[in-house]
């Protein structure tokens, strides 16, 4: 029987994304930028709401260049400016590698 705290989808959620996210220089913040990326974009990349985009199977090149405006504040949008504040260029590449690697929908 599955302990209390796996029945809940988002634990588990993050758990699986230690699995799914290439290695980079921190194990530890794999699930945490994902983590902060789940509640609008999911674990799948499918947007949550209408004014949310899909980012799975988005190119790559594209979702880095948005993650790296989102950061430097060159496209204004509150949440991500503050996911995206303490990321460095390295968990944007894998970020952007991970969705990009999504089946679109």
């Amino acid at each position: 029987m599955l302990n209390a705290k796996l029945r809940n989808p988002w634990i588990v959620a993050v758990l699986l994304v230690g699995a799914t996210i290439p290695a980079y220089s921190a194990p530890a913040k794999k699930a945490d930028f994902l983590s902060a990326c789940l509640p609008c974009h999911g674990l799948d990349g499918i947007g949550r709401d209408a004014e949310i985009p899909n980012l799975a199977g988005q190119n790559e090149a594209y979702l880095l260049n948005q993650l790296r405006a989102f950061h430097q504040g060159r496209r204004p949008h509150k949440e991500m400016l503050y996911i995206s504040r303490k990321m460095t260029d390295e968990d944007m590449r894998a970020l952007a590698a991970y969705y990009a690697s999504l089946p679109p929908r």
